[in-house]
């Protein structure tokens, strides 16, 4: 399939992990009926809360939430990337996990975010995800009918090598699933998309989670989807929503041919 529409969804996620999966489950829905065929959810889209609670939210794989987005792509016949969630790990952190499902509701690429949020903007934002959570060590790229899907998540998107390692595996499409703060995302956000987009001659899929949270700051918004040559071809609202754009790998594969700098790679 050379040409496709993708959704971004955007939502506001609480501690209240049943009426997150409703409502991702109907923003789902929206975008499939406003016909996507690629949806990707936002970072920890299923369950946000204190975080020492963490660890008693995680679930396997797979486990309650996977089935249900497996039957969720299946009944809709999408692929569907699950933002993020917390996965149990063997100690007492959780991963935080993105994955790919293909429309059979089969798992095709598991990703556990490996560049980890631990900062402190005085009188602003102070987050240590390291302290509940552990680091991934893998990339994840995987070929299917759509095209090549990277996965990432938030944090992830300030380190350009693990987008280049990506390409380098063959990515044409990136996820980027976030919970990006107000202060970074205003500053940052949307100048590192187009970014990571240019340089990689990629689409990013960036969802977004928006407004007030549970740990007593705002969170960005602004979900996008990014083209190759970084044109900001989506934008949402301030409001839990979905956006879509095409995704055109003909598109692709013309900017790669006109500026072939991914082939001009020395280091």
């Amino acid at each position: 399939m050379q040409s496709y529409l993708a959704a971004a969804v955007q939502m506001t996620a609480s501690d209240t992990k049943e009426e997150n999966l409703q409502r991702a489950e109907s923003l789902v829905r929206g975008a499939s009926r406003h016909g996507a065929t690629l949806v990707v959810l936002p970072e920890v889209f299923s369950w946000r809360g204190k975080s020492g609670e963490a660890v008693f939210e995680a679930e396997n794989i797979p486990g309650p939430t996977t089935e249900r987005l497996r039957t969720l792509a299946q009944e809709l016949g999408i692929h569907l990337i699950t933002g993020s969630f917390l996965e149990k790990s063997d100690d007492h952190r959780s991963y935080n996990t993105s994955l790919l499902i293909s429309p059979e509701g089969r798992i095709l690429s598991r990703y556990r975010k490996i560049h980890l949020f631990d900062v402190d903007i005085p009188n602003r934002v102070t987050v240590r995800e390291s302290e509940n959570i552990k680091a991934g060590e893998e990339t994840a790229a995987v070929t299917t009918a759509i095209g090549n899907i990277g996965l990432s998540i938030c944090y992830d998107l300030r380190f350009p090598e693990l987008y280049r390692q990506l390409v380098n595996c063959g990515a044409q499409i990136v996820s980027v699933p976030s919970a990006f703060t107000f202060p970074t995302g205003a500053a940052h956000w949307e100048v590192l998309l187009r970014a990571r987009a240019v340089e990689n001659q990629v689409y990013l899929i960036a969802p977004n989670q928006i407004g007030p949270n549970v740990h007593g700051f705002s969170d960005y918004g602004h979900s996008m989807i990014v083209d190759p040559w970084g044109k900001v071809a989506a934008c949402a609202q301030e409001k839990e929503s979905f956006v879509t754009a095409e995704i055109n790998l003909n598109y692709l594969s013309r900017v790669r041919k006109e500026l072939p700098c991914l082939e001009h790679q020395k280091l």
